[in-house]
């Protein structure tokens, strides 16, 4: 995974206003791996200006319980874009998500607005329109040369675009979600499900986390705190995934096993090719602060 130089978990995204000093007080202390300042959807026209600068200064007094915190800004062709990324790029913030990505032309603009931001900043981009979708492999392999490091499905506003019936399945947007995952696979970069607008169906939410998790999503992101418990329990290694990874490990590292490629572990035939993606699992529950774990 190409964020970080160590994994980080990205199970929970939460969206929030940063026009909401509330709203960002109290996300300093919940369990979301990602708390997202929101400067664009959430934030009428006339604050945008006010939320620009206390998602700044949000960012500088620090104190958030997520490891990573982004701010999403408005698009460059509003008139809130440039000063948004202008002010980002000062900031100490882990990353940057812009709106309506659609074609390699703007990551390459993003990442030319970032050039003055410190090394580390990342650009995260929204997929979440047809265009997007038609071009998802040469966006995400713009990882390659900039600072792109993880996609985020806007299903809502795919979905708008694409007239898909709203059903409780997402039976219209699954091909469109394993396209956004096999892309960001290739490139070896984060890739993260999009909202559940109903936050009182827990059920529901439920069953769009287990969906994300079997399509290869690293995460979703929420729009409520009530949505974090069940979803970094979805995007969580489970005890046995990691039993079983952890006894891959040491199979493979048996000198008896030295030079196979395919060796017999509980009953089953496995390959040395899921030694990777076993290792990945055990780093990322270590990841995991125990309070976390569910």
């Amino acid at each position: 995974m190409a964020m970080t130089d160590s994994i980080r978990p990205l199970r929970s995204a939460l969206f929030l206003p940063a026009s909401n000093p509330r709203a960002i007080e109290k996300a300093r202390g919940l369990d979301a791996d990602v708390v997202i300042l929101d400067l664009e959807d959430a934030v009428a026209p006339e604050a945008k200006a006010g939320a620009r600068a206390a998602a700044v200064a949000a960012v500088g007094e620090g104190d958030f319980k997520a490891p990573t915190v982004v701010i999403r800004t408005n698009a460059l062709d509003t008139e809130w874009g440039a000063d948004d990324l202008e002010a980002i790029a000062r900031s100490k913030v882990n990353a940057v998500l812009v709106p309506k990505v659609a074609s390699v032309g703007d990551v390459e603009l993003y990442h030319a607005e970032l050039a003055g931001a410190a090394a580390g900043m990342q650009l995260w981009v929204m997929i979440e329109t047809c265009r997007a979708m038609a071009q998802l492999q040469p966006i995400a392999d713009m990882a390659a040369c900039t600072r792109l490091s993880a996609m985020v499905v806007g299903t809502n506003d795919l979905a708008l675009e694409l007239r898909a019936r709203p059903e409780s399945n997402r039976a219209g947007l699954v091909p469109y979600l394993a396209l956004a995952v096999a892309a960001a696979r290739a490139a070896g970069i984060a890739v993260l499900d999009g909202v559940c607008n109903d936050f009182t169906d827990l059920d529901r939410f439920a069953a769009e986390c287990a969906q994300g998790r079997a399509l290869g999503f690293d995460g979703k992101s929420l729009i409520h705190p009530a949505q974090i418990e069940a979803c970094n329990l979805a995007f969580a290694p489970s005890a046995d995934e990691v039993d079983h990874a952890k006894a891959l490990i040491a199979a493979f590292a048996d000198p008896l096993n030295s030079g196979k490629g395919a060796i017999r572990l509980a009953g089953r035939m496995v390959e040395r090719l899921h030694l990777g993606q076993a290792e990945h699992l055990v780093a990322l529950h270590e990841a995991i602060p125990a309070s976390r774990h569910g």
